[in-house]
């Protein structure tokens, strides 16, 4: 099956799990706490169940032999040639707070390599997705437009971002700190948008640690498909998660980086 395939492939996943997503957006539902009190509050919901659900049956069903990582539901088949990685709502506190910063993630690795994401935000009707090579924008009327990260010379002129600074602690925070300081602008809150949003060419850096595969996976093909950067705090592959940079200039990257590990 070729990318193009797959592609289509996805858009239909995209459009099935948004469908058990979206009626419980901005409803009275209740979240369980993952945590057991050990990491603070990670909210659960029926949406995050019933989108990764759908999900599986699809991929079950269209492609039998390839495996699949999922937050809710675990992993099966991990190595497989093609493995789906799957987050149906990244950012489920902002989902359960009614506020349109939240996706479904749906990655695709070959032979452990990111190959194609998507991010999907069904409320908003935006999709944005990447094969490493080039990345789309496609809103909610159709309308498709390539994506590039913008051009930053440094972190004086730099936009960033981080789901919260309380994500950070010792040396993690001492290092987050350095690079905010030395940032133009820093804005917290959004999750897996941000990566989109660094894509679009409206930010400059997202730092965050903590992640899963299951958080960044989608995310890689369409940072580097829009000519981001995008790997763990010392430099490496970003897709099994961890403490995580992503960049949308390379020089911002550098500079980063070296300040993450003075």
């Amino acid at each position: 099956m070729t990318a193009v395939d797959f592609a289509a492939f996805v858009d239909d996943l995209a459009s099935v799990s948004g469908k058990a997503i979206l009626p419980f957006f901005r409803t009275a539902i209740a979240a369980a706490d993952k945590s057991k009190g050990d990491a603070g509050f990670d909210p659960v919901t029926e949406a995050d169940r019933a989108g990764e659900a759908v999900m599986r049956q699809m991929i079950k069903r269209t492609f039998p032999s390839h495996g699949i990582v999922g937050e809710e539901y675990g992993d099966e088949s991990t190595g497989a040639e093609f493995v789906w990685v799957l987050d149906p709502i990244d950012g489920t506190r902002s989902f359960i707070s009614g506020l349109p910063v939240w996706g479904t993630l749906i990655g695709l690795l070959r032979n452990g390599s990111p190959c194609f994401g998507m991010m999907h935000q069904p409320f908003t009707g935006e999709r944005f997705s990447g094969d490493g090579g080039s990345a789309t924008w496609r809103g909610a009327a159709g309308a498709t437009r390539a994506m590039r990260t913008r051009p930053c010379a440094s972190l004086s002129e730099a936009t960033i971002s981080a789901t919260t600074p309380r994500m950070f602690a010792g040396a993690d925070l001492e290092g987050y700190e350095r690079v905010e300081r030395a940032a133009k602008l820093a804005r917290f809150g959004y999750d897996c948008y941000a990566y989109c949003m660094l894509a679009a060419g409206h930010m400059d850096l997202v730092i965050e640690t903590g992640l899963k595969s299951y958080d960044i996976v989608a995310l890689v093909p369409i940072i580097e498909g829009a000519g981001g950067v995008v790997t763990t705090w010392t430099g490496g592959p970003a897709a099994e998660g961890g403490s995580i940079l992503a960049a949308g200039d390379p020089r911002v990257h550098a500079e980063a980086l070296a300040l993450l590990n003075r």
